[in-house]
């Protein structure tokens, strides 16, 4: 009996063992899968970012030359590919130069660029507001009349667990800078001068009187997903 007692327990502590180093190994998998998507999507949107404001500023200097690795006009950072493309486009804007770079990353059209140096941030701003392009950068959800131009624009982008997107925003105070370019060129500095928590459902900063200026909100959901931190910023 005791040989038997003894056999049940050596098979209940093996099946423990087995179940221990499996779980430790789903840890290390999935803290390495967080860490590796992190540099992923920051070398990637890096690597955009940097080429939008090369290809606009080339565009506006009459120099339409945006290196590339000569295949199908897909750009690269390191190993990771950002997948940016860039054609000549007539601008819209009354302020524009007439001519500017229309570009994509990873399929989306790319409208501008958006840094904030406090807290280590530079992203390619999309213009399509879907789930797959929240997945792959941050959106411009609404602009007045168009990225540094008068009136409101906001921002939209996910608050991830693994330091990507806008997870940090919170970590925000008054007087941080924010700098916009868009696709004619202009880089405009805002500063930060109203952070808050909102409900969901509540979208008065949205379209709000700027009061002849020019402004940039941002959004995001708060950790707990129940409500949104908003970042109101002023153009200098």
């Amino acid at each position: 009996m005791n040989l038997f007692n003894n056999s049940k327990y050596g098979n209940l502590l093996t099946v423990i063992l087995i179940i221990s180093i499996i779980a430790i190994f789903g840890i290390i998998g999935l803290i390495g899968y967080r860490i590796y998507r992190k540099y992923y999507i920051q070398t990637g949107t890096l690597a955009a970012a940097t080429e939008f404001e090369a290809a606009v500023s080339a565009g506006n200097t009459n120099n339409n030359t945006v290196q590339n690795d000569g295949n199908n006009n897909e750009l690269f950072f390191g190993n990771v590919e950002s997948t940016f493309n860039t054609t000549d486009t007539d601008s819209g804007s009354s302020s524009g130069s007439g001519t500017s770079k229309k570009t994509t990353y990873k399929g989306f059209d790319v409208v501008g660029t958006i840094q904030i140096p406090a807290i280590n941030l530079k992203y390619p701003i999309l213009e399509k507001n879907t789930p797959k392009a929240l997945q792959t950068s941050v959106v411009l959800m609404y602009t007045a009349n168009g990225l540094n131009e008068v009136g409101n624009s906001v921002i939209i982008g996910h608050n991830y667990r693994n330091g990507t997107m806008f997870s940090n925003v919170k970590k925000l105070e008054n007087g941080d800078i924010i700098y916009i370019t868009d696709l004619q060129g202009r880089k405009v500095k805002y500063t930060i001068y109203n952070i808050y928590r909102t409900s969901g459902t509540d979208g008065r900063y949205i379209t709000r009187n700027t009061q002849g200026k020019r402004e940039i909100s941002l959004s995001t959901c708060t950790d707990d997903s129940k409500a949104r931190t908003i970042v109101l910023a002023k153009e200098d």
